[in-house]
C-alpha cells in the first residue's frame, strides 16, 4: 500500500527544512503541500555533521513544525546528502544473456546496473546513488530502456554518486537521535531539479545550481538523464564572511548587508547603504559591498564553468543554466550568471504544486521540495546489502536510476 503522506527533509548546513505533502484531495495527481516547517542548524559545517546532538535537535523542531501543520506524526523521510565528500564518477557494466533469442527482460536491466556499481571505492567512501545515462546493445548505443529487445551483450554507461561512509553514519546517527527513519538517501540537487526543471529541460541539456548557505550543488541533465553531479565548497555563508572581513565589521551586520543589500546589477542604484542591526546604525559604501560580492560569485560560476568542462558542455548546455537557493534571491543573479557562463540563466519555479505554496515557493525550499516529490516516485527503500570485492556497503539509491518509468 502507498502511504497516505510523503515527506521529505532537507538537513541544510544552516536551516533544517521539512515538507509534508500528499495527493491533491480535489482528484489531480499533482502534489499537495499541507505542512512545513523549518530550524536552524548549528550541527554542520558545509554540508556536513560535525555536531550530531545540534543536528538532531534541529531536525526535532523542523519536523514538530511540519507536524503542527499537517496534522500527522512523522516517522519517516526521504532526506537529502549533502558536503564537499559527495563526487560522481562515470562507470559502466557489461553482462551476457543466455540465449541471442530471449528478450532483454528487467532482471537483465538489473544486472548489468549491478555490473556498473562494482568499482574500486576506498574503504571510508559508498554509494549513494546510481543513474544510468544509457544502455548499448550489441553494439547499438543510446537505448534508453533496453527491456523487451534481443541481443546477447548488454551494456550501461552510468554516473554514481559516492559519499564518504562516517559522514553518512553521522547524518543517520542525527536521523536516529531524532526518530526519524530516512526512507531514501538522495542529492541535493536531484531532489531539486525535481521539484523545477520540466522534462523539456532535461531533455535538451540543462544545468541546476542549488547555491545553498556551505555548499552549491551543480547536476546536469541531457538526453532526459543525469549526466555529472557535484558539490562545490561554497557558498552563500563565504559571501557573509567576505563581507565581514572587507567591511570590517560583525558577522551579524555583514549578513543583513548581504540579505538587504546586495545587488549584482551592473549599475549601482546608490550611493551609501544604511542598516540598523539592534540599536545600531552602520553605513557602507554601496560600491564596496557590491566588489566584494561580484567577486565571491564569480569564483564561484568559475567553479561550476570547470565542472561543466570536464564534462565538455562549458557553453554548450540548451537549456542554460536553472539557479535555486537562498542566494539565488540575490538581485540581478540571473543576468550575472548569463554573462560569466554564455549561457541562458533563470530562477527555478516550482513546477505544479498545489496545497501551502505560499511560503515554499522560496527558492530556499527548492531542495525540500524535491525531496517530497523524490518520496512521492520512490520505490520502496532497497535494503542495505555488502557487494563483495567491491568495496560498496550497499547501493542506498539504486532505484533512483527507474524514477523516469514511474512518470
Amino acid at each position: 500500500m502507498k502511504p497516505e503522506h510523503f515527506i521529505g527533509l532537507d538537513i541544510g548546513t544552516s536551516v533544517v527544512r521539512c515538507v509534508v505533502g500528499m495527493y491533491d484531495p480535489n482528484g489531480s495527481n499533482g502534489p499537495s503541500i499541507i505542512g512545513h516547517g523549518s530550524a536552524p542548524n548549528q550541527g554542520m559545517r558545509r554540508g556536513a555533521v560535525v555536531h550530531v546532538d545540534d543536528v538532531a535537535d534541529a531536525i526535532v523542531h523542523a519536523v514538530t513544525e511540519a507536524e503542527r501543520i499537517a496534522g500527522v506524526t512523522i516517522k519517516r523521510a526521504t532526506v537529502n546528502v549533502n558536503g564537499a565528500h559527495v563526487e560522481g564518477i562515470n562507470s559502466q557494466g557489461v553482462i551476457a544473456i543466455s540465449a541471442a533469442n530471449r528478450e532483454i527482460a528487467v532482471d537483465d536491466r538489473m544486472r548489468v546496473e549491478e555490473a556498473a556499481t562494482i568499482v574500486n571505492l576506498p574503504a571510508n567512501r559508498e554509494i549513494v546513488q546510481f543513474f544510468a545515462k544509457n544502455y548499448s546493445l550489441d553494439g547499438q548505443r543510446n537505448i534508453k530502456d533496453p527491456v523487451g529487445m534481443h541481443g546477447v551483450r548488454l551494456e550501461v554507461d552510468a554516473h554514481i554518486v559516492t559519499a564518504s561512509s562516517p559522514n553518512l553514519r553521522n547524518l543517520d546517527m542525527a536521523l536516529e537521535k531524532a526518530e526519524v527513519l530516512p526512507a531514501h538517501h538522495t542529492v541535493s540537487s536531484l531532489a531539486a531539479a525535481e521539484a523545477v526543471l520540466t522534462r523539456q529541460q532535461k531533455e535538451a541539456g540543462t544545468a541546476l545550481i542549488d547555491i545553498g548557505a556551505g555548499t552549491t550543488n551543480l547536476i546536469v541533465f541531457e538526453d532526459g538523464e543525469v549526466q555529472h553531479i557535484a558539490v562545490l565548497p561554497i557558498g552563500g555563508q563565504h559571501i557573509t564572511n567576505d563581507l565581514a572581513i572587507g567591511l570590517k565589521t560583525d558577522l551579524d551586520v555583514a549578513e543583513a548587508v548581504k540579505l538587504q543589500h546586495a545587488d549584482l546589477h551592473t549599475i549601482p542604484k546608490k550611493m551609501n547603504a544604511m542598516i540598523k542591526v539592534g540599536d545600531k546604525a552602520y553605513s557602507f559604501q554601496f560600491e564596496t559591498i557590491s566588489l566584494i560580492i561580484e567577486s565571491r560569485v564569480e569564483e564561484l560560476l568559475e567553479y561550476v564553468d570547470k565542472e561543466l568542462h570536464k564534462i565538455k558542455r562549458s557553453r554548450k548546455l540548451p537549456g542554460g543554466i536553472v539557479l535555486t537557493g537562498g542566494t539565488a534571491k540575490i538581485p540581478g543573479i540571473e543576468e550575472f550568471t548569463r554573462d560569466k557562463l554564455e549561457l541562458s540563466s533563470r530562477i527555478g519555479k516550482l513546477q505544479n504544486i498545489g496545497g501551502l505554496v505560499d511560503t515554499v515557493e522560496d527558492p530556499r525550499f527548492t531542495v525540500v521540495v524535491g525531496l517530497m516529490l523524490l518520496d512521492m516516485l520512490l520505490l520502496p527503500a532497497i535494503p542495505t546489502s555488502h557487494h563483495s570485492g567491491a568495496g560498496v556497503e550497499g547501493v542506498r539509491g539504486l532505484v533512483s536510476s527507474f524514477m523516469s518509468r514511474f512518470r
